[in-house]
């Protein structure tokens, strides 16, 4: 069973453009790979153009196949597997973006403020809660 985490991103305009992770949601794995791999908004909007994935990697990587997948790339249901309905999602903002997907991990990048992780228990700035390791 996969720890399901979103992972999306600010729009200039307050919405919310965001995709859903099966595997590894975890502080200690996705949010750590987000932290230490996604730290611009380039980065961070190729990641989320990929569409929903099945894995997270510290790389987006290219088209494999889904059941061999490289161990340091994202493991994407479209690009990977031709899967369809799997495109990014925008909604008006990050807590109706949560309610509408929310996993037990739920990411958000904001240019320029950096990583928030959400979860069953409050709203945490992602640097600061890896270096507590307190939510988990």
């Amino acid at each position: 069973m996969g720890t399901r985490s979103t992972i999306g991103i600010q729009n200039a305009d307050g919405t919310v453009t965001g995709i859903y992770c099966h595997w590894d949601g975890y502080l200690s794995h996705n949010g750590r790979i987000l932290a230490e791999n996604y730290t611009d908004e380039d980065k961070v909007r190729k990641l989320i153009g990929l569409g929903d994935i099945s894995s997270l990697g510290p790389h987006i990587g290219n088209q494999h196949d889904f059941d061999n997948a490289p161990t340091l790339s994202c493991n994407a249901y479209g690009r990977d597997r031709g899967e369809k309905d799997v495109a990014a999602r925008t909604l008006h903002n990050w807590r109706q973006f949560c309610a509408e997907n929310g996993q037990e991990y739920d990411y958000l990048f904001t240019p320029g403020a950096g990583w928030q992780v959400r979860t069953y228990n409050g709203i945490y700035d992602l640097a600061r809660a890896l270096a507590t390791e307190t939510v988990e």
